[in-house]
């Protein structure tokens, strides 16, 4: 299980950076939510990121991201929860 959830936090992560430089120039300072490599949605904090993602996706693994130039990883709970 604890692969699984750390190849799925590794793929949410490449997935986010191949497509930073796309949401830059509109989402600067918000919070990517992202699910499965897809986009699910940008906020304005990150509590409202995490509360979307636990209410869409209860006990599952889904991974928040700033939106910034610099991309920020602080490790596996800078970006997952599970």
């Amino acid at each position: 299980m604890a692969n699984d959830v750390r190849a799925a936090i590794e793929q949410n992560y490449a997935w986010f950076l191949g497509r930073l430089a796309e949401l830059l120039p509109a989402h600067k300072g918000e919070y990517a939510l992202i699910h499965n490599q897809h986009l699910i949605g940008l906020f304005p904090s990150p509590g409202e990121a995490e509360r979307e993602g636990e209410h869409r996706f209860p006990g599952g693994i889904y991974s928040i991201q700033p939106v910034e130039d610099e991309p920020i990883d602080l490790g596996y709970f800078s970006h997952a929860l599970d």
